[in-house]
């Protein structure tokens, strides 16, 4: 019997905030069907099943973060995410990649809150397998670009309330 042994790629990626507490941005990380009013390539993202924060239920993103698997930079890229656990006491999520045109073939990204520094840092983790065309550094800097323009959203959100 042969064995499936893909690749697996690791990262994780942090950003401190400023301004800003661990359970200050809590809410907003748990808001799965509105990642796109953070996140700066997310285009959209809306619920397509189950109650918005409950485990089970499914989002969808578009936007032009990672490039669809057609090699065409016009097509918008997309997924559709399941949230699959939630921590509330540790400010935590998981979710997985359960459809997408970006190559993605096994993806579960975790994403937490924790007090340190001047208010709390963001840490998002993810396990993916390989992805032909893509190099993992290049992810992992994607990764980082991304969760600095968000924390900065947030920290502009806390600051407005």
């Amino acid at each position: 019997m042969a064995e499936n042994s893909a690749a697996k790629w690791e990262g994780r990626v942090s950003e401190a905030l400023q301004g800003a507490t661990a359970d200050q941005i809590w809410p907003m990380l748990k808001d799965f069907f509105n990642l796109h009013k953070w996140f700066p390539t997310l285009a959209n993202c809306y619920g397509l099943s189950g109650t918005n924060g409950e485990v089970g239920c499914v989002r969808f993103c578009s936007g032009f973060s990672i490039p669809s698997t057609d090699g065409s930079d016009s097509v918008v890229s997309w997924s559709k995410e399941r949230l699959v656990a939630v921590d509330d006491e540790r400010r935590r999520i998981r979710y997985e990649i359960v459809d997408s045109n970006i190559g993605f073939k096994s993806y579960v990204s975790t994403i937490e809150v924790v007090e340190g520094g001047d208010g709390g840092v963001i840490e998002w983790s993810f396990v993916v397998e390989a992805v032909e065309g893509l190099k993992l550094e290049d992810l992992v800097k994607k990764f980082e670009t991304g969760l600095k323009s968000m924390a900065r959203r947030m920290e502009v959100a806390v600051q407005k309330n």
